[in-house]
């Protein structure tokens, strides 16, 4: 049996397997399936075509854009934006003769990431909070908090505040006048 909040949403072409959780307000679009033992946190969107599942974790606030399959393996956090068609692997070497569900790698997504449109996350991989992943990057490796990363692989062109903005040399938000500093794990924000 799934458990749907009576205030999410849920299209009438899309398909919420037995043993999901859908929360509040969580919105599912045209032709998305939520897989069981999933759960799509509260006020979270999943676009047209979205596949979530099973067994993964989306927190709440979460943006799937259409044409993204989130795959066992993968956990978002919280105010994740995942942008149209990127891509998340749960397999190092893949050969479809050879069945290698033991062999999943987990990859976790991190608070307030942004994943550009086409991106690809592969499999084994951490993304920092606040990280930015630029359209089309393919992401092989750790990326740092608040780091922003583009190209193939993916490489650290710069820093993002929490709100998304490049920050410049001063590491100071020009929209919000937050500071940060350089740290062993990315950017800290100071209090």
């Amino acid at each position: 049996m799934s458990t749907i909040s009576a205030d999410a949403m849920i299209h009438e072409t899309a398909i919420v397997d037995d043993g999901a959780t859908v929360e509040d307000g969580a919105k599912i679009w045209h032709f998305a399936h939520v897989l069981t033992r999933t759960t799509i946190g509260a006020g979270s969107v999943l676009g047209q075509n979205v596949m979530v599942g099973p067994d993964v974790q989306v927190g709440k606030g979460c943006k799937i854009q259409n044409n993204v399959a989130v795959y066992k393996g993968v956990t978002l956090e919280d105010d994740v934006f995942c942008g149209p068609s990127c891509v998340f692997t749960n397999v190092l070497t893949p050969r479809a003769f050879v069945e290698r569900k033991d062999e999943f790698a987990a990859t976790l997504v991190r608070k307030g990431v942004s994943i550009g449109a086409n991106a690809t996350i592969v499999c084994g991989t951490t993304i920092g909070q606040y990280a930015m992943i630029g359209a089309g990057a393919v992401v092989t490796r750790d990326v740092p908090d608040h780091a922003l990363v583009v190209g193939n692989p993916a490489r650290r062109i710069g820093w993002v505040s929490r709100t998304g903005d490049r920050l410049d040399d001063s590491l100071i938000c020009p929209r919000t006048g937050e500071a940060y500093r350089i740290t062993e794990t990315g950017l800290v924000r100071l209090d």
